[in-house]
């Protein structure tokens, strides 16, 4: 059995440092290692579960980030959308959105009328 390996571009990789500081500096938790470990759960999450679970076609708006998404939803409030290209068990984790951000909004209606 082929084992997967996940990458993630450098711009994923900036991400993940530069969302840390923000939950932080605006204060969505009280101490950076919450932050921290906010992140972790997601990068977690992602590395889990991006072989097991069924992959949705990227929309079209969304194909330079990679050909597929999953989802994770995080607390009751914040869903993550993670775009993807996958050859064989290689993954390379291209973009993270969430339904906070304008350009996941239309990701949020597809979702709820599955």
């Amino acid at each position: 059995m082929e084992k997967i390996t996940v990458s993630y571009t450098n711009y994923v990789q900036d991400y993940f440092d530069e969302l840390v500081v923000t939950l932080f500096d605006k204060e969505y938790f009280s101490y950076q290692e919450n932050a921290i470990n906010y992140v972790q759960k997601l990068v977690f999450y992602i590395e889990e579960n991006i072989d097991v679970l069924p992959h949705k076609k990227s929309p079209k708006t969304f194909l330079k980030y990679g050909n597929f998404y999953i989802f994770y939803q995080s607390n009751n409030r914040t869903t993550w959308y993670i775009f993807f290209s996958k050859k064989n068990k290689k993954y390379l984790i291209k973009h993270l959105t969430n339904n906070h951000i304008f350009e996941a909004n239309f990701l949020n209606i597809l979702q709820s009328n599955e």
